[in-house]
């Protein structure tokens, strides 16, 4: 499974230097953003976790970090890895697997109405990779880190 991911993760286009330089001036903010709109769902301690929403801030402002130095020098592998990482770092604390449905598309929405059509275009197929993964993603981080089995059971 993880070697397919890393196939098709690598059949990706790399936004321009032009979208990747617009979505690093709005990356704080994009990220602020993103922070806020899910501190207001009502079913936020569902989707991170009692006492985890801090966490879900952070991930946001590394997320964002993560995929600008992504889309500058962009590695399939580097983006698996680093992904399964965040599946196993974070279930692991509570974290649910619609927690990621939920931030990336409010993470599409907010790049849709942040960015220019021309950058979203190019930037939105990675995020979308990313929201179609997520099943898998999930299954590997179980079946590759006992703690988040554990931590699944309670």
């Amino acid at each position: 499974m993880k070697e397919s991911l890393v196939q098709t993760a690598s059949q990706l286009m790399i936004p321009s230097k032009e979208a990747a330089d617009e979505f690093s001036k709005k990356r704080e903010s994009l990220a602020a953003m993103g922070s806020d709109r899910l501190s207001k769902r009502t079913d936020i301690e569902k989707l991170v976790g009692q006492g985890n929403q801090q966490m879900a801030e952070d991930n946001n402002r590394n997320f964002a970090r993560f995929m600008e130095s992504l889309f500058l020098e962009y590695n399939p592998q580097v983006f698996v890895d680093t992904v399964l990482w965040v599946f196993r770092a974070y279930r692991s604390h509570g974290f649910q697997t619609t927690y990621w449905a939920t931030n990336l598309n409010i993470w599409v929405d907010l790049l849709k109405s942040e960015l220019s059509s021309g950058a979203f275009d190019q930037i939105y197929p990675l995020y979308n990779w990313l929201i179609i993964n997520i099943p898998i993603f999930a299954s590997l981080s179980e079946k590759e880190d006992p703690k988040v089995s554990a931590a699944l059971e309670h």
